[in-house]
């Protein structure tokens, strides 16, 4: 809107049409266009001062029990890990929002959930991001090594967080991190060397101040090729981080010390209800010291939880009932290109039996799908086709051929 013709003044500073850009009237008052833009702000933070650093009221933050439900939307089994997933999210976000009104301060809810591959240790993660809509970061520890070491340093944790956020720190600081291949980092031996463990413990130090809470001088862009860039001071207190990994060979860990923990007559009974096919269910902070994980970083990780090997039944469960099961995927990937997708019931059978065979969870069934999927995804959208029945028959055939071609390749 244009400037009045007439001689007015803005009803809140007292500044005529002459001093500003432009008065807005209205029934019985006028305001100028800085009075405007500074109302806009006071508007705006007054809103966001009635919601907590979330973003979202008190009263929106799910409680445990619609955690686990939404959860049990995307993600087949696993209970024992969506409860404490899902109790620990909770009160972590609940440490967010307290007040100041007496001096006792709630710690960090860490979580280190052990499982073995394709279980859905990263899944469960980022779906607990998704529902909560904070910034979500996934790093690998295998790449992590002490500073000044060829790999990357701890501070890029930050950096990947601080990508997800768009450089929001304020976003950042509330974010959740999962640190893939955590058990990658144990330590080799517990015998002294005169070399460095620069790869193992060594990141496992450098580990503590961000998982512990600690302000961070983070590089944007990474460290080492951008040295002269300024930093960016994050504070870690309220980042929720999320350790997973498989430990390969910790059930033996596990066996020995269920063996050394009953000592005379009882301990034939006792050892009798150990499940001998889940020693996972039985895992403990010191099975993960004597894995190699030092006690520093483990007592930062107050959360402990296991996650089960996928049996017949769950992977069968998995292929389909989820919301973005694989085989919800496919459909509405051909549905684009106005394909009508359907499988035959044992066409599920048989995927799942070759997923048991290749023993790699949830990770073998897509691909197992996709080379199924493959020819008609290449050959349908240059067609006319508006349906595809897979059968069986179908389906053993262009498995069988995939791995004809894939063997006349290496020879």
């Amino acid at each position: 809107m244009a400037k009045k013709d007439t001689n007015g003044y803005c009803s809140f500073c007292g500044r005529s049409d002459k001093d500003v850009n432009m008065l807005i009237s209205g029934m019985s008052a006028d305001i100028c266009d800085s009075c405007a833009e500074q109302a806009y702000q006071i508007v705006k933070e007054s809103v966001e001062a009635k919601k907590t650093s979330l973003g979202i009221d008190k009263t929106q933050l799910p409680d445990p029990k619609k955690i686990k439900e939404y959860l049990d939307g995307y993600i087949i089994g696993q209970e024992n890990a969506k409860r404490y997933l899902s109790v620990a999210v909770y009160n972590h976000y609940k440490r967010i929002l307290q007040g100041k009104e007496d001096d006792i301060e709630i710690e960090k809810s860490n979580i280190i959930m052990v499982g073995p591959t394709g279980t859905g240790k990263t899944l469960l993660a980022r779906t607990i991001a998704k529902l909560l809509h904070v910034p979500f970061a996934i790093v690998d520890a295998t790449v992590l090594t002490e500073a000044g070491y060829v790999g990357e340093d701890i501070e890029s944790i930050l950096t990947r967080l601080l990508q997800a956020s768009d450089y929001d720190v304020a976003a950042a600081e509330r974010g959740i991190v999962f640190i893939d291949e955590i058990d990658k980092i144990a330590r080799k031996s517990d015998n002294p060397s005169i070399t460095r463990d620069v790869s193992g413990e060594g990141v496992q130090q450098g580990l503590l101040k961000l998982l512990e809470g600690s302000i961070v001088n983070v590089p944007p862009q990474g460290g080492r090729k951008h040295p002269d860039q300024k930093m960016i001071a994050v504070d870690t207190k309220n980042i929720l981080f999320v350790c997973g990994g498989a430990f390969d060979g910790i059930e033996r860990k596990i066996a020995q010390r269920l063996n050394t923990m009953v000592v005379g007559y009882a301990s034939s009974k006792n050892n009798a209800q150990v499940d001998r096919n889940n020693l996972l269910q039985y895992v403990a902070p010191q099975d993960l010291k004597s894995f190699g994980l030092i006690p520093e970083i483990i007592g930062r990780l107050p959360i402990l939880t296991y996650l089960d090997a996928l049996d017949r039944s769950a992977l069968r469960r998995i292929l389909t009932e989820p919301k973005n099961s694989i085989i919800k995927q496919y459909v509405k990937l051909f549905k684009m290109d106005g394909v009508d997708l359907t499988f035959e019931d044992d066409v599920y059978e048989y995927i799942v039996d070759k997923a048991v065979e290749y023993k790699l969870g949830a990770r073998g069934l897509r691909s197992i799908v996709e080379t199924i999927m493959m020819d008609a995804m290449f050959n349908i959208p240059s067609s006319k086709q508006a349906q595809l029945h897979v059968t069986k028959e179908y389906a053993v055939e262009q498995l069988e051929n995939s791995q004809v071609v894939k063997l006349r390749n290496s020879l």
